[in-house]
């Protein structure tokens, strides 16, 4: 009974805001495609390991992190971003409130150290991204446990005392070791805690995974300490001590795709490896072999996938053939048999030092020229954005960032597009809607078209209305799901325009 109500009064609403919409605004419903809206993933990485990106400092009053965040905010909107990529968990901590692991001390200066008057960063940041209408991806490393020497002692409840025993040291780091079956478990825990109590749009791993090597005093690569876990497999597996770590790592990654899909299946999953499978793939390339030291089968990952995204750290120049960015990005898209989005790292820090702006501007042209519809970067790192070093921000917003853009659809996570919103013109001052049924909008695409020239506005969720200039002759509403899948658009036309 109660849901033969809500649907009769559905019906009832919808009925009038076409009357509205044909008697008050002297628009009436046509049927038409208005221009298609550009798509593309522009995002940022957000770090807080050692306070990189965000806060400036440790110790900062509550209001003055929450400035820095806003102003990191309305900078990407500014730019016409839309993702904002944030790294939650630099090493086994926490800048969101938690019962896993302490407060980070990036935040106060103290481990364990809740704000203080108390908020949730973590929280702050979704609400306040969601309604500039960016996308918020929860940035976790899943294995790094603590950078050495700790400038601040390590709190009671870090995992360095809780779970010593899953605990290596490995030289100016502490690690978990990935072949812990109870640390795998562990580290999907916290993932999964995040995914299920915050509005996230994705979960983001760079490429650490197993550690870059380190050296010791005579500078020779030291082994990782993971003897325990590898006598634990057995000398009689099937498997080498390599490949048995690759094998951790493609598990995690597994049951880390696996879980946020059965629990949340519109929140994205993505990886920024290092930008080079193996050197030798394609032939010319040369460089660091991340398969064979971080033990990360990136290929594998895509291939299979088990992501939504990749983000390779494309960190080289358009020019050098040994490290060419469109070779190698070629050679990515390339082995995306599922046609998962590809959207590469790209090293904007460099700009201003060893690059001019052009470098980076290039590379986002190489990208939509390969990547077509589902084009898209993310840059490392926020603070050059913010910056604006070597002007790279203003080249960006006059240039390839100038008009906004949505972020490429993800079909394989939701087919069915959400049903065309209900439109009213309110005279001709302003555009009202409403979404149809239950649908849940990441966010509204409202296009006009006055003098003969369209114009787009791309707008958060929870808009429900826009003011228009001009008269406009024509208006579009269309509404876009959180797996980027757009509905069929509701259009009107002023009923004297030709």
């Amino acid at each position: 009974m109660v849901c033969n109500i809500r649907a009769f009064t559905l019906v009832i609403i919808a009925a009038l805001y076409v009357s509205f919409s044909a008697r008050a605004g002297n628009y009436v419903p046509v049927v038409m495609d208005p221009p298609a809206v550009e798509r593309e993933f522009r995002g940022a990485w957000v770090a807080t390991v050692g306070n990189i990106d965000w806060p400036s400092k440790p110790g900062l009053t509550v209001k003055q992190q929450q400035d820095e965040f806003l102003a990191i905010l309305d900078r990407a909107v500014k730019l016409h971003l839309n993702a904002i990529v944030f790294q939650v968990r630099p090493a086994c901590d926490a800048m969101y409130s938690s019962k896993l692991e302490p407060w980070s001390g990036y935040l106060s200066g103290t481990m364990g150290a809740a704000p203080q008057p108390f908020y949730d960063p973590l929280e702050f940041a979704v609400t306040e991204a969601h309604r500039r209408g960016l996308e918020l991806h929860a940035w976790f490393n899943p294995f790094r446990a603590a950078l050495l020497p700790a400038k601040m002692p390590m709190s009671s409840n870090h995992i360095s005392h809780t779970h010593p025993d899953w605990v290596r040291k490995y030289g100016t780091m502490l690690w978990l070791d990935p072949g812990e079956k109870k640390v795998q478990d562990y580290s999907l825990r916290v993932v999964m805690d995040v995914v299920r109590r915050y509005d996230i749009d994705g979960v983001h791993f760079d490429d650490y995974f197993y550690p870059y090597k380190e050296q010791d005093a005579q500078h020779r690569d030291l082994e990782f300490p993971d003897e325990a876990s590898w006598k634990k497999y057995g000398a009689g597996g099937k498997l080498s001590h390599e490949d048995w770590r690759r094998e951790n790592v493609n598990t995690f990654v597994r049951h880390v795709y696996e879980s946020i899909k059965e629990t949340k299946p519109w929140v994205k999953f993505g990886i920024a490896p290092f930008g080079i499978w193996q050197p030798g793939y394609p032939a010319q390339i040369k460089g660091f072999n991340a398969y064979n030291v971080l033990y990360g089968d990136s290929r594998k990952w895509l291939t299979n996938g088990w992501v939504d995204y990749l983000a390779p750290q494309l960190y080289w120049a358009i020019a050098p053939p040994d490290q060419s960015f469109p070779v190698l990005l070629k050679w990515w898209e390339e082995q995306n048999p599922k046609h998962r989005n590809i959207w590469p790292g790209l090293d904007s820090e460099r700009v201003g030092g060893k690059w001019a702006a052009f470098e980076i501007i290039n590379q986002i042209k190489t990208t939509r020229e390969l990547s077509g519809s589902s084009a898209g970067s993310i840059h490392w790192a926020d603070h050059t954005l913010m910056s604006n070093r070597g002007n790279l921000a203003t080249e960006l917003e006059n240039g390839p960032y100038s008009a906004p853009a949505l972020i490429p659809s993800s079909p394989w996570l939701e087919k069915k597009a959400p049903g065309k919103p209900k439109l009213m013109v309110d005279g001709h001052d302003q555009v009202n809607w409403q979404p149809a049924a239950f649908d849940k909008i990441s966010a509204w695409v409202v296009q006009t078209k006055a003098n003969g020239s369209w114009r787009t506005a791309i707008l958060p969720g929870d808009a429900r209305h826009q003011p228009l200039t001009d008269s406009p002759e024509i208006v579009a509403v269309t509404a876009i799901d959180r797996c980027g899948v757009a509905s069929p658009a509701m259009v009107v036309k002023r009923s004297d325009a030709k």
